[in-house]
């Protein structure tokens, strides 16, 4: 498990996901009166130095757990952790059938722009994914629909994971509503996370 502090409150994590064959991130953000765990991985060979090190910060936080989901494939272990805290289980309305599926009833559906815990917002990707905005750290979260390369740069997920009647340049329309956002970092599931000038990095992204 690879777990790093990216900024006051801001953590990402890596779990590995044998489908996959490789670690996939997950991101936590303490802020705006809440802990925020999004698309929420329990790493299999560190489950227990994971449970102590949340259980840590949630008692220590004193503060409502909600987790977030950016794409139902993502719901990984967000059933555990709802059930072992309380959480609040947050939907975005288009997918809650397979969240509910995966992860079980989802307490708070939302839409894009609605207001979510901690600050965060959502902006629609493709289909029913969405991507999370965390204006104070100015990290972008996403799930599958942009990825991480190993230069340090990002590009879009292969034109065979879009759902039908979507396809890259739907999705590059759907982003060119972040443009504007002072993004600083992105922070991804699949690949190399970007730490730094995240605006230039996203702004390649879209006029590739």
């Amino acid at each position: 498990m690879d777990a790093t502090e990216i900024s006051p409150g801001l953590w990402r994590w890596t779990g590995w996901r044998e489908e996959w064959k490789e670690n996939v991130g997950s991101v936590a953000w303490q802020g705006g009166e809440a802990i925020c765990l999004i698309d929420p991985i329990v790493p299999p060979d560190h489950g227990d130095e994971f449970w102590r090190a949340l259980d840590r910060d949630v008692e220590r936080l004193a503060l409502p757990v909600h987790v977030l989901i950016t794409i139902y494939w993502h719901a990984r272990q967000a059933r555990e952790i709802v059930k072992r805290y309380g959480a609040r289980l947050w939907g975005h309305a288009p997918a809650c059938g397979p969240i509910e599926r995966r992860a079980g009833a989802i307490s708070d559906l939302f839409l894009a722009d609605d207001a979510l815990p901690g600050g965060l917002r959502a902006f629609r990707a493709r289909g029913s994914e969405v991507v999370f905005w965390i204006p104070e750290p100015r990290a972008l979260v996403t799930g599958d629909v942009i990825l991480g390369t190993e230069e340090g740069g990002l590009r879009l997920c292969p034109e065979t994971w879009h759902p039908k009647g979507g396809g890259q340049s739907k999705v590059r329309e759907n982003l060119r509503a972040l443009a504007d956002l002072p993004i600083e970092r992105v922070l991804v599931s699949h690949g190399r996370p970007v730490l730094e000038n995240g605006r230039a990095a996203f702004e390649r992204l879209l006029n590739e």
